[in-house]
């Protein structure tokens, strides 16, 4: 059972969450009312600008046209793929790391090399090992994601207390008795940090990867309205990505919620 002050501090937290919801939705909704006021005045370019009427209508249209959720449907099957390869992938590298420690100096040079270069440059080289299609944009995803998650993870079990470490080898465990008891549920921590921004990265690098193969997706649509100078089209695209991205982004946060609560029971 709470205190009553405890009851009290939970309704203030309440209340302050819902005020800054409410200022948040505010912000936005009063930016597109100046937005179309402006463009309705003609103090803006609507052909440059574009205009929230003209992006609702582009939505519509491609909704209409049976377009819209095929092309959402396609990247986010190609970045729940790349995501799901990359953090399975990450994590497994990154206990091997951790495993061999020799093996770690000597990775170590080429993780940073790796995670430094443009992907992009690398672009045409893609295209030709893997042909014009889903590989191709799956491989883009991977290079931009696999090795943070690489990093992340491996610096999660790096950083467990040395001390709770040094108990339990004077216990007597083995090697892997430390990593499934201590190493690995310490780090989950850390693994679901890597997991919100493997989300962002295998989202940009799918997009990436349509913007230079693919025939469908957010990724193609973007990249259709800026070759046909069509900005409702791009903006359109660019919006429908936020949304895509935030419903990932707040499922990662919903299974981090769930992961902690269990870790406290």
């Amino acid at each position: 059972m709470y205190s009553k002050e405890h009851y009290i501090f939970l309704k203030k937290l309440k209340k302050e969450k819902i005020f800054i919801s409410i200022f948040q939705f505010s912000i936005f909704i009063i930016f597109l009312v100046l937005w179309q006021i402006l463009a309705n005045l003609n103090i803006i370019n609507t052909f440059i600008f574009s205009s929230p009427k003209k992006i609702f209508d582009t939505i519509i249209n491609l909704y209409n046209k049976k377009n819209l959720f095929n092309n959402i449907w396609v990247t986010t099957y190609e970045t729940i793929l790349s995501f799901t390869i990359a953090t399975v992938l990450g994590t497994f590298i990154a206990a091997i790391l951790w495993w061999f420690k020799r093996v770690q100096k000597i990775v170590e040079p080429y993780l940073t090399i790796l995670n430094s270069l443009p992907k992009v440059a690398l672009g045409p080289m893609i295209i030709i090992w893997f042909g014009a299609g889903i590989k191709s944009i799956i491989f883009m995803a991977l290079l931009i994601s696999l090795i943070i998650t690489i990093i992340s993870v491996y610096d999660g079990f790096n950083n467990v207390n040395k001390n709770k470490i040094k108990l339990m080898k004077s216990l007597g465990c083995t090697k892997w008795q430390l990593f499934a008891k201590l190493i690995f549920p310490s780090s989950l921590g850390n693994i679901i940090s890597a997991l919100k921004i493997n989300v962002s990265m295998s989202l940009i690098g799918v997009i990436m990867g349509e913007f230079l193969v693919s025939k469908k997706g957010i990724g193609y649509l973007i990249l259709y309205g800026s070759q046909v100078f069509n900005l409702s089209l791009v903006i359109s695209g660019i919006l429908i990505l936020c949304i895509v991205a935030s419903i990932m982004y707040y499922l990662v946060s919903f299974l981090e919620k769930k992961l902690i609560k269990k870790d406290i029971r």
